[in-house]
């Protein structure tokens, strides 16, 4: 069996945390963060990070209210995992985020997303 690379995307309207893993050894680490406030330059950076590692399963990180109830984040990590899927053409798994930052408790000021996005995929790793 061969390991197959994933990456994990902590979506923001402002940043995106990427983090990578493989199925054999199944820990996530932080590779980067976009921070881009046009589709296109974030597309092209994330294009380029697929390029160089070509993973085989993405996994975008769904933040929901404490309770489960959706958000206006929600829908906009949802679009965000559809335009992965679309331009890409990868399969696509979505992971409830509610605490990914928490965990990390990052000081104030602090660009954590690449963390969170760890998180997101060992959370991904330990469920799947």
């Amino acid at each position: 069996m061969s390991a197959e690379t994933i990456f994990a995307f902590d979506f923001g309207v402002k940043r995106i945390g990427i983090a990578m893993g493989n199925t054999l050894i199944r820990q996530a680490q932080p590779i980067k963060v976009i921070s881009a406030v046009d589709n296109a330059t974030r597309f092209a950076a994330i294009a380029a990070l697929l390029e160089e590692w070509q993973p085989g399963l993405l996994v975008v990180g769904l933040p929901l209210h404490p309770d489960g109830a959706e958000h206006e984040m929600t829908a906009r990590c949802r679009k965000f995992a559809n335009q992965l899927h679309g331009r890409f053409n990868l399969p696509v798994e979505l992971v409830d985020e509610r605490y990914s930052s928490a965990v990390i408790g990052g000081q104030r000021g602090e660009v954590i997303d690449d963390r969170a996005a760890a998180i997101i995929l060992q959370q991904y790793f330990d469920t799947h």
